[in-house]
């Protein structure tokens, strides 16, 4: 997806959550390694540049990001490491911090700035500790934190822009009109995204494979669904569905896709991998090692379905379709592959390239798309609400639910509390009250009293988060009478478990999933 904006990712976990607040805004951008643009900048000249966040200190970086700066009237706007580097460049100067502004902070408009619809103080998202502690000549300080630190700065001439918080992440309550200001006061450019456009623009990604066979590996959840609903209507009867169940599955997963075959026109085959899997994941502890097992059994599952098939239909697939998403391919691939400078969190099975014995090329619509942009396209395709407002659930499934060891009586466990929880969420018209909400074993035991006897059982986690992206999450604040509901049923009729906790992390610092 090429765009006059570009991103430049210094490796932030949030880079395309600036992408996503500016198609709400109107327009597109494009994220590009730090390589990439002062490689194109010889060439090309986009209309406006953002220098993203990111891990490192400017005192150990040497990149010459003159090019950046070349033309005076070139938009940027720096955002955090971003606005050191612009401090830097311009002749301020930047310090290490002695204590960090991480989370949460109070900010400050400068006296004589003022900005339409950003009041004198505000809520914003900080994650930092170097900072600029001498303004560099012709700019002006336009934010200040609670701390007294510069937090935002601005050029008295020309169209360049820093700013010390994150305006992307969904915390900083004002960060699209702060970002608003670059694009519309700043920048003077013309709005060019809309959901039409989205839908567009994957229509066309997928009429690029038409008269080619398609392998969908489907797995009933939003993204899933709406890849292929976006690809049959382009293909047609050129796509097959196939549905892995691995064993880790939750018995409304069943249900959903047994519906799913009924009441769509999509050509869905279930194929009974379970025991396949939990034998493979038999001696696994280590989470990422997990991943990745159900990552390598799913792949040789596929392999050997797409040989069977096409041996037996007579056809040859081209092409895999995956649902991935944003978030999936910033949490699993590392920019310092490519010449940028992230670091992996995590790995997602269904993200990278599949085995070249497969001989199948990935397609992949929905990968420049947010969880909350697809299920918009979902309705705009015509899909049921109750489809595409599902809650995510992950490719590893209940694989990365039961921390440590997997046996046949932990997965029963999850499966039957979650199973609880769901019903409570829906008996209680709570389900769309939060984003993704799960359970999950933990490998600990404590004391209870069942009967007139003390056991020693295990726990069970509920984790139910609010988000609109995946990349941040909150807690959801849930009445006290339904989990009070739904720890009664789990201990009373779950078999191994004696206590239930609600885990109230948020994201960051910590992930959705505990695993």
């Amino acid at each position: 997806m090429k765009s006059s904006i570009w991103i430049v990712d210094f490796g932030s976990q949030y880079t395309q959550l600036i992408t996503r607040k500016f198609r709400e805004l109107g327009y597109t951008s494009e994220i590009i390694t730090v390589e990439d643009g002062l490689e194109r900048l010889k060439t090309i000249k986009p209309k406006a540049i953002v220098l993203s966040g990111g891990p490192q200190s400017v005192f150990e970086d040497t990149t010459d990001y003159s090019p950046f700066f070349a033309d005076l009237k070139l938009p940027v706007l720096g955002i955090c490491y971003g606005m050191q580097i612009l401090g830097q460049f311009f002749g301020g100067k930047v310090e290490k911090g002695v204590q960090g502004e991480y989370g949460l902070a109070q900010l400050h408009c400068t006296k004589g700035f003022s900005l339409a619809g950003f009041p004198e103080k505000s809520n914003v998202w900080m994650s930092h500790s170097d900072h600029v502690s001498i303004l560099p000549e012709n700019f002006q300080q336009i934010f200040a934190s609670e701390n007294g630190l510069v937090a935002g700065i601005k050029h008295k001439t020309n169209p360049i822009l820093g700013l010390q918080f994150h305006p992307e992440v969904h915390h900083t309550v004002h960060g699209k009109e702060v970002l608003s200001y670059f694009l519309n006061d700043i920048a003077k450019l013309k709005t060019d995204w809309s959901s039409k456009t989205m839908l567009e623009n994957s229509l066309e990604e997928v009429k690029k494979v038409k008269g080619s066979k398609i392998l969908c590996a489907f797995s009933g959840g939003v993204d899933s669904l709406v890849a292929a609903s976006l690809v049959q209507k382009v293909v047609g009867n050129d796509l097959y569905c196939f549905f892995v169940d691995n064993g880790l599955l939750r018995p409304q997963d069943i249900h959903t896709i047994k519906l799913l075959q009924e009441k769509t026109s999509l050509n869905i085959e279930i194929i009974d991998a379970s025991d396949l899997f939990l034998n493979a994941l038999k001696d696994d502890k280590d989470p990422e090692h997990k991943r990745k097992t159900i990552g390598r059994t799913f792949i040789e599952v596929f392999e050997q379905k797409v040989h069977e098939f096409e041996k037996s239909h007579g056809i040859k697939f081209e092409y895999l379709l995956q649902g991935t998403l944003y978030p999936d391919v910033i949490e699993s691939i590392s920019p310092h592959k490519k010449g940028g400078k992230s670091v992996t969190i995590k790995s997602h099975h269904n993200v990278g390239g599949l085995p070249e014995r497969m001989h199948l090329k990935l397609l992949e619509p929905l990968r420049f798309l947010f969880k909350d942009e697809v299920r918009a396209m979902g309705l705009e395709l015509g899909l049921e609400h109750g489809w595409v407002f599902r809650h995510p659930f992950p490719g590893p499934g209940i694989g990365v639910r039961v921390l440590g060891q997997l046996s046949l009586d932990s997965i029963r466990k999850v499966q039957e509390s979650d199973q609880i929880l769901f019903e409570e969420l829906k008996e209680h018209k709570l389900y769309d009250s939060t984003w993704q909400a799960f359970t999950v074993l933990l490998p600990v035991k404590t004391v209870g009293v069942k009967g007139d006897g003390r056991v020693y059982e295990e726990v069970i986690a509920l984790r139910m988060v609010n988000s609109e992206d995946g990349m941040t999450a909150s807690v959801t604040e849930l009445p006290w009478s339904f989990l009070n509901r739904v720890s009664s049923r789990i201990c009373n009729e779950v078999n191994g478990i004696t206590r239930v906790v609600y885990d109230i992390t948020s994201k960051p610092p910590g992930t959705i999933e505990w695993e």
